[in-house]
């Protein structure tokens, strides 16, 4: 934080966001407030408003007010009513930020809240990353009072003689935050007075630990990861095959769960596939793929010879030229125009195709041929073929042409077909 930029601080009107004010203010920054109202507790909400209002005003600092139907969005997206507050007011804070020219977001969170958060996380379940508690800085947020507790907050507002609001939904033990402050922390307490302060030990030697593991990972990263590639071999010869996949998979959505399950399936079969919302994730051999998850291929129908966009990044291009033409480049298929009849078709290759492939006798299965390649099951997939207008497949895209339409010495016209990928 620079003292000349301005930062965007978020006030509540509760005594955590009401000291962070006052001691930037103090401190001699350039600051403006935004106050967010949910509309879930009622008079108390508008309340909370109108103090957030009003100390703006005593203060002369600037006050920005948004407006939520929270309990409408959570509906909507099917989160609960906390992860829908938290959604809605991160995305208003950085979007205003940028709006005025705000280098930073200010929230309040303290020493306790940071307690309270590692607790939360070791209940649910975490790794390495859960146990550092909450950080002073991501991306534009950041959080100044990390380094004091609630007691000491109040203490200074009591010397301040600065009120605040209270929210009454704190006092009650109903969501799990709740009762770990109300509950939890105090049996504990009762047990190890010091328990607050070993916490947060336990946090910064958690953060230690966590930038040697990070260093470790990216090294890991680099040398195993290619094109969405990592090889099973290799990834089985390091020391954590399951932390490796987290890392690598978790930013794609992929979770903790399926994570473990791939490196179950890591000695078995191949061919098992896991989904994220936008990626997939294929064991195929001794190789683990990744790729973002592709909109289903269609079929296109040539009427004559021309040019045709099959998709964005591919254009079929379809000539017939007099005598006969060989080409030897896998984009390009020759093929007796004699044998052919239009309109052609291009479409995704269907179980339970067969093919005539040039130089083989009798036609096979499709996949059969496409696995006797190699190909993974996401390149079987995508994987186009081209037939006439009696459905016969005269070339498997890339791959090879169909036997009873080759290209003989004698042919009077030959069918040229090419892609070309843009």
């Amino acid at each position: 934080m620079n003292r000349n930029e301005l930062s965007l601080v978020a006030l509540s009107g509760g005594a955590d966001s009401v000291a962070l004010l006052l001691i930037l203010l103090r401190l001699g920054y350039s600051v403006e407030a935004v106050h967010c109202n949910f509309h879930l507790r009622g008079t108390e909400s508008d309340r909370d408003e109108n103090f957030a209002k009003e100390l703006c005003d005593k203060l002369s600092v600037k006050l920005h007010l948004i407006h939520f139907e929270t309990k409408t969005y959570a509906e909507t997206h099917q989160v609960s009513i906390e992860m829908a507050a938290r959604q809605l007011r991160y995305r208003y804070f950085l979007q205003l930020a940028k709006d005025i020219g705000a280098k930073c977001v200010c929230v309040a969170h303290h020493q306790d809240d940071a307690v309270e958060t590692l607790l939360i996380n070791l209940l649910r379940g975490t790794g390495i990353h859960g146990l550092t508690g909450i950080r002073p800085r991501n991306g534009q947020v950041v959080r100044p009072l990390l380094c004091v507790s609630r007691t000491e907050i109040l203490e200074f507002l009591h010397d301040c003689s600065q009120d605040f609001m209270t929210d009454s939904t704190n006092l009650v033990p109903d969501v799990l935050r709740n009762k770990i402050r109300l509950q939890l922390l105090p049996l504990m307490e009762s047990i190890c007075p010091a328990v607050r302060k070993n916490l947060l030990a336990t946090a910064h030697n958690m953060e230690e630990s966590e930038k040697i593991y990070n260093h470790t990972m990216q090294e890991w990263l680099g040398q195993h990861v290619c094109n969405g590639t990592v090889s099973i071999e290799a990834l089985l010869r390091l020391p954590s095959p399951a932390s490796f996949l987290h890392e690598w998979l978790s930013p794609m959505g992929f979770t903790p769960a399926q994570t473990m399950q791939m490196t179950q399936c890591l000695n078995r079969k191949s061919g098992k596939v896991f989904s994220s919302a936008t990626h997939e994730v294929l064991i195929d051999r001794n190789t683990i793929l990744v790729q973002p998850k592709e909109s289903e291929m269609k079929s296109m129908s040539i009427p004559e010879p021309g040019n045709y966009r099959y998709k964005d990044d591919m254009i079929f291009c379809v000539d017939v030229r007099v005598g006969a033409h060989i080409s030897k480049d896998n984009n390009c298929a020759s093929l007796n125009a004699g044998a052919i009849l239009f309109p052609l078709t291009i479409r995704p290759a269907h179980v339970g195709d067969r093919f005539h492939p040039y130089g083989m006798e009798g036609s096979r299965l499709v996949s059969d041929y496409l696995t006797d390649l190699k190909l993974s099951l996401f390149d079987k997939r995508r994987q186009l073929v081209v037939t006439d207008a009696t459905g016969l497949i005269i070339w498997i895209v890339g791959h090879r042409t169909s036997h009873p339409c080759r290209v003989t010495p004698d042919v009077s016209n030959t069918l040229i077909l090419k892609i070309i990928k843009e």
